[in-house]
């Protein structure tokens, strides 16, 4: 007999139990999808291994979660295969919030098949076929998908060692090859639905061909996928490649190149408002400010290490005097090769170099997405030469800009993430183990010395060194990658980089590589859906609009324009001749803060009656008393109107 435990209590079962058997030991809910056992999550078809100690797994759980997603990815499979069976398939993973299944489909999904689709997934789920995995030789899997003309399931297979055992995954009629791990049965999923089709190239590459991804989610019950659904809409409504174009602030011009961002003049000045306000408060904090090249020799990037181990997001050399450049994808060579073009002495440590630095990297077409994927973008980088015994320190400044910048911004809410060498794996990163456990040992000081919570991520360290990643929930709950601290005693030693010490002898300086917002195209579109493309007053790139009620009020409007303009505010005038309602809804779709409206009573009595975007009329007040409240609102950088607290 097997004896398991969960908690306090225990249960006897015989050799061959499976976890199934478990739960019905234990009297678990169906909510059950998957156990941990020993750290690890298993499957509940898996047989118990022996004695063990038990803890059962629901969709709250992120393995179980996954598990029932990518049950149903299987499930939009078999659905496909039934009423399309030309159909050949791609893969299908979960991801975050749901799933997706690639098809290489006779048809183009479309809104009717899609529904057809989703009915047929409803038919299998009330079937409850049991999803049961085999291990098989290679040769059988092989045979399998070549019997059922499935060349992109054997493009797979060949990939995997011999001898190797081969997992796949029977539910019904319907077999994939796959490492699972998946619920029971069909029966387990309890609420999903089809979102949308995309384009999407086998395997990323567009020289293979393009197949249809389907998206999905699912849920445990209905009230869940209701709730994930009106979320969806509401992120729709925020879209930064539509609300972009709406409010012209940007563009991607097929004409130049995919992945490549024009800034509109609106965008452009919000641009010019954020890396002002970044180099103000990195001079503050004794940051010196550089401009560096955008090419540099290819024997730069060889020396850096970019050239071996991240050549694939670089692009091609260009040969120029026969001799082979590179667009630099990266900042940190440039910087480096100021600090070395003098002798350093300890005293001059810290050394710290800022620049908003503009580089491109090859992103895959299939994952350009407006401005937070794309191919040419401007980092607010900075990189820090300092002494080891100054590290822990100049990580917790870091720390606290960081902290400082987002929480201006209107992000209150962060997630830090102590990313970390893949201990299995370590031929891909370069340098020694005591240089990565000092560096590790650092950057998880630093997190614990500001109280920041944090999760260590293994195998996510860039090739250089660990890192700090922090993540930040935006005003519907989505995450967006921000900043990120990384520390780096590779590249001062392929440098050969030196500062005098005490001692009068060479020693090593120890780099902090950092961005506190991330990229300028990835941090303003993020800021567009987490406003809703309504920005606070003093990131507005048109922060009040004057409108008068007829032409007769026109020559008071301009001289008010002008007094608002004259004092620094950026300020337009509606001249047209639309009633007054249309001018006042125009702004509104515009998203402009303030609508100052003037009449012939404001033009007699030298007033203004204020109307705000969301809160509606303000009431009548003289222009400088307007103009001290939004003095105040623009300096203390507020994220809600003053008069939302004065009212």
């Amino acid at each position: 007999m097997i004896q398991v435990s969960w908690q306090d209590e225990k249960a006897s079962l015989p050799e061959g139990a499976t976890f199934l058997d478990v739960k019905k030991a234990f009297g678990w809910k169906n909510d059950v999808l998957m156990v941990l056992v020993d750290g690890k999550p298993r499957e509940l078809r898996d047989k118990v291994p022996g004695d063990c100690s038990v803890e059962p797994l629901t969709f709250r759980d992120e393995a179980a979660r996954n598990a029932l997603r990518h049950s149903t990815a299987h499930i939009l499979a078999q659905a496909v295969k039934r009423l399309y069976p030309e159909t050949r398939l791609g893969i299908g993973p979960s991801i975050e919030d749901g799933f997706y299944y690639d098809f290489d489909a006779p048809v183009a999904f479309g809104p009717d098949e899609l529904e057809k689709i989703e009915e047929e997934m409803k038919r299998i789920i009330s079937e409850n076929e049991p999803i049961v995995r085999e291990f098989v030789e290679k040769a059988e899997a092989r045979k399998i998908f070549q019997e059922r003309n499935e060349p992109y399931k054997l493009e797979i297979l060949e990939e995997i060692p011999d001898g190797e055992p081969i997992s796949i995954y029977r539910q019904g009629e319907f077999v994939d090859l796959c490492s699972g791990p998946h619920v029971p049965s069909t029966g387990y999923v309890k609420a999903m639905k089809l979102l949308n089709v995309a384009g999407a190239y086998w395997r990323g590459n567009e020289k293979n061909p393009m197949l249809q991804r389907i998206y999905g989610t699912s849920f445990m019950d209905q009230k869940e996928l209701d709730d994930y659904l009106v979320r969806l809409e509401e992120i729709k409504k925020r879209d930064h490649r539509k609300l972009g174009k709406d409010l012209d602030l940007f563009s991607i011009e097929e004409e130049g190149g995919p992945g490549l961002v024009y800034w509109h003049p609106k965008g452009a000045i919000i641009r010019e408002i954020i890396e002002d306000f970044w180099r103000k408060e990195h001079r503050k904090r004794g940051y010196q400010l550089v401009y560096t090249p955008h090419i540099a020799k290819l024997d730069l990037w060889k020396v850096s290490g970019h050239w071996n181990w991240y050549k694939e997001n670089m692009y091609s050399p260009m040969v120029i005097d026969e001799v082979e450049y590179l667009l630099k994808p990266m900042n940190c060579p440039f910087h480096i090769l100021i600090f070395k073009g003098d002798t350093r002495s300890y005293r001059d440590l810290p050394i710290k170099y800022g620049e908003l630095g503009t580089v491109y990297r090859y992103e895959r077409s299939g994952v350009l997405h407006g401005m937070l994927r794309v191919r040419g973008f401007t980092q607010d980088d900075a990189h820090i030469f300092c002494r080891p015994d100054q590290l822990e320190d100049e990580l917790v400044g870091v720390l606290d800009l960081a902290s400082f910048m987002l929480e201006t911004f209107g992000y209150d809410e962060y997630y830090c993430m102590l990313s970390v060498r893949d201990p299995e794996n370590k031929e891909k990163y370069i340098g020694d183990d005591e240089v990565w456990e000092t560096a590790e040992n650092a950057l998880e000081r630093a997190l614990q010395r500001k109280g920041l919570n944090y999760k260590i991520d293994p195998g996510e360290a860039k090739f250089y060194g660990p890192a700090i990643d922090i993540k930040v929930k935006d005003a519907v709950g989505r995450l967006w990658q921000g900043p990120t601290i990384q520390v780096d005693f590779n590249l001062p030693e392929r440098f050969d980089i030196s500062y005098i010490g005490e001692d009068g002898e060479k020693h090593r300086p120890v780099i902090i590589h950092r961005t506190v917002l991330g990229t300028m195209e990835r941090f303003i579109g993020g800021l567009i859906e987490h406003y809703a493309g309504a920005f606070p007053l003093w990131l507005a790139p048109v922060q009040m609009r004057v409108i008068p009620v007829s032409e007769k009020q026109s020559d008071y409007a301009q001289k008010v324009t002008e007094s608002l303009r004259n004092q620094g505010y950026r300020v337009e005038c509606d001249l047209g001749s639309e009633k007054i309602g249309y001018k006042i809804r125009k702004a509104q779709l515009e998203k402009i803060p303030y609508m100052l409206v003037v009449g012939s009573r404001e033009r007699e009595e030298g007033t203004l009656s204020v109307r705000h975007r969301s809160l509606g009329d303000l009431g009548t007040m003289r222009l400088d008393e307007f103009v001290e409240k939004a003095r105040e609102e623009v300096e203390k950088k507020l994220l809600d109107s003053i008069f939302s607290v004065t009212r």
